[in-house]
């Protein structure tokens, strides 16, 4: 420093940045971050903490603002130089402060400010504390250039250069107004960054939320132009032409004044987002508008989380639960982590529960523990706190819509329900907080609640179980008790309603239910209740043939009736060439069903167990997953068979219930269809003769 005419002025400096070793360096600039363009978001950063200083510093009677103005930060590309400047309005750097801070590597300004003032400031308010930010623009630039005036009386503007490597240069600058101007000479291969678009695309990507407003814009640039109302001119405007407009031919009415102005700059950054709101002061309308800003779908959600919360840790955001396309068999949403209003990443799964990926949102921690390039979580056990707050909260919010908007909750359910079932799989907290609030819908599409079926259920098997031990003699009634307690209660339930409507025909005629239960995920969530539930079993509806279905079969029958099975089972087997059928006959109380087939629950589950792990190519039979036939007794076509077993008709006649059978279980493989159609045809042509 030299004194001269009382003012203090710097000569020419050079010296080296001080970095324990030359390796260091690159690192900093290719490995710390991991994304190209995340330079951007960094300087801008730390554009928004030196504005935030100088108002902290103002509101602690340090330093006084102007009373004009307008915290901003403004980005300027310019193609023509291949350069990209960030000028903010902060508090500026003295020409200690830069060496302090720029030229010592991780020696972060927000630190230092926090400690000096700790009584007067919380961590919260600072957004960078790794002290790395700026060099991350040595990723993209060959020279990056500093110039810095600082807000302290009779502060000497600076003018710092480095060329990439561990040299630079300081010296005096002639910067006029208070703040810092980055500037960055990019690299060739870096060009993209002298562009408007590519660069505002980078901006609304990490500085959409930002709190300071940012403006950009291109140097040199044809100004642009807008006409209002006069009496909308702000003393900011720069008017270039008034007009009178007068009224069109044949129109009434006084000429109207409008002023052509400089079109007004707009900021990238919506400075209160609607997370940092209280949801009292938040519509309907703001909400579904954040929505579609943010996530550009145009669906609405269906409805949405508010989370607002100060203690234990700071959390502030908005979840959303958008309208599931369930016919799909991966549901993907996006939720997106925010540190105080800087874009970190989406879907960063330590925080956010892996049943909540489904959701679309905005979640924005403070405290969250960042690694030092602010693009991951470090371990700590404070993440897993923030994910059981999140999931607490919208176990919560379900389980109050359930109870006071039951109605909206009904119509939502459906879209809900696969991310609610994939929660309980995955979550123990979640499931136990959310077990009364989960639906089932029955055959006439009524929402009961697990409880509700049970009762049901209970009640038909107390109904079944009473006709059973009156026609029983002889049994010891304790015994009777003692195996009523064992049994549990069997919930039927359907997985395909056309695939399965002669098998909810029966049970609606009988006057029987069964549950809905057609996602994907339901067949792991049964196996989930049955761990929950011990006392509960569920048998999907075409996995055995209802008591209820059938005619009972008086003691003077039996004998005879068993003879006629017999009968029945022996021409089936030979007829369709298989001796290892399996082929049961019932007397069915619907005469218009001939044949069905039965597959038993443990049966069917094995077949989806070898088919998930890609054992489809092993024999079935091996595991018993082969349906059962069952035959209808009382129908006229198995009379038919049994009466006249010597006609040319039986065989067609018995390959056709077999295959009608199957199709209401499940899909024939290409040869059967084709022998059915062919089949179905000659059947046809009888009726012709």
């Amino acid at each position: 420093m030299i004194y001269k005419r009382g003012v203090f002025t710097m000569t020419m400096k050079k010296g080296s940045l001080s970095i324990d070793s030359e390796n260091i360096f690159p690192i900093i600039k290719k490995w710390v971050y991991s994304d190209h363009d995340i330079f951007v978001r960094e300087l801008v950063s730390n554009g928004c903490d030196a504005i935030t200083k100088l108002k902290k510093l103002d509101m602690m009677g340090e330093y006084e603002l102007p009373d004009n103005y307008k915290a901003k930060i403004q980005v300027i590309v310019n193609p023509e130089e291949k350069t990209l400047k960030f000028i903010d309005n902060g508090l500026g750097m003295t020409a200690e402060e830069v060496e302090k801070y720029i030229t010592q590597i991780a020696f972060s300004g927000a630190t230092q400010f926090l400690e000096k003032y700790k009584d007067k400031t919380t961590e919260d308010e600072m957004i960078g504390h790794f002290g790395l930010g700026f060099y991350s623009a040595f990723m993209v630039a060959d020279e990056v250039h500093i110039d810095t005036l600082s807000y302290q009386n009779d502060a000497t503007a600076v003018h710092w250069v480095s060329e990439g490597g561990t040299e630079y240069e300081m010296q005096d600058g002639n910067k006029q107004e208070v703040g810092t101007e980055i500037t960055l000479f990019l690299n060739e291969d870096c060009l993209e960054f002298a562009n408007e678009y590519r660069v505002r695309e980078v901006l609304e990507k990490y500085c959409s939320f930002m709190p300071v407003e940012i403006f950009l814009s291109k140097a040199n640039a044809e100004p642009e132009y807008e006409t209002i109302d006069e009496a909308d001119v702000l003393d900011t405007d720069e008017v270039v032409e008034h007009i009178t407009e007068e009224p069109k031919e044949g129109e009434e009415g006084e000429a109207k004044q409008k002023a052509k102005i400089v079109k007004r700059p707009v900021s990238i950054s919506d400075i209160h987002p609607l997370w940092t709101k209280n949801p009292s002061e938040c519509t309907k309308e703001d909400y579904i508008d954040f929505y579609r800003k943010v996530f550009m779908d145009y669906k609405e959600p269906l409805f949405w989380i508010h989370l607002n919360m100060d203690y234990p840790f700071n959390l502030k955001g908005i979840l959303y639960f958008p309208k599931i396309n369930t016919e799909y068999d991966s549901i993907e949403g996006k939720i997106k982590l925010y540190n105080n209003q800087v874009f970190i990443a989406d879907n960063i799964k330590e925080v956010i529960p892996e049943f909540l990926m489904v959701l679309k949102g905005v979640i924005d921690c403070p405290d969250l523990p960042l690694n030092v390039s602010r693009s991951a979580l470090q371990n700590d056990g404070f993440v897993n706190k923030v994910a059981d707050y999140i999931s607490k909260k919208v176990a919560d919010k379900l389980n109050g819509m359930f109870k006071t908007d039951r109605e909206n909750y009904e119509k939502y359910w459906d879209d809900i329900s696969p991310f609610i079932k994939f929660g309980c799989l995955k979550d123990e907290k979640f499931g136990s907080k959310v077990k009364d609030s989960i639906l089932y819908k029955d055959l006439e599409h009524k929402y009961l609640t697990l409880e509700d079926c049970i009762k049901a259920n209970k009640k038909e098997d107390a109904e079944t179980e009473e006709t059973k031990t009156e026609t029983t003699e002889g049994t010891d009634a304790a015994e009777n008790s003692e195996q009523a307690e064992k049994e549990k209660t069997t919930v039927y339930y359907v997985t395909d309603e056309q695939q399965q409507s002669q098998y909810i025909n029966m049970f609606k005629e009988q006057g029987q239910d069964a549950i809905l239960l057609t996602h994907n995920i339901d067949s792991a969530f049964i196996t989930y209740l049955e761990q929950k539930h011990e006392d509960v079993k569920f048998m999907r509806i075409d996995a055995d043939v209802h008591e209820s279905l059938k005619d009972e079969v008086s003691e003077d029958e039996k004998e005879e009736f068993q003879k006629t099975s017999d009968s029945i089972v022996e021409i089936f087997r030979k007829e369709l060439g298989n001796d290892k059928l399996d082929v049961k006959v019932e007397k069915l109380k619907d005469d218009n069903v001939a044949s069905m087939a039965v597959l038993s629950e443990e049966s069917r589950r094995m077949a989806e167990m070898m088919k998930m792990y890609g054992m489809s190519g092993m024999d079935p039979s091996m595991f018993g997953t082969q349906a059962t036939l069952i035959l209808n007794a009382n129908h006229p076509l198995v009379k038919f068979v049994v009466e006249h077993k010597r006609s040319k008709n039986v065989s067609i006649i018995c390959k056709q219930l077999y295959d009608l059978a199957m199709l209401a279980h499940k899909p024939l493989n290409p040869e059967e269809m084709t022998a059915f159609v062919q089949r179905s045809n000659e059947i046809m042509m009888l009726l012709t003769k």
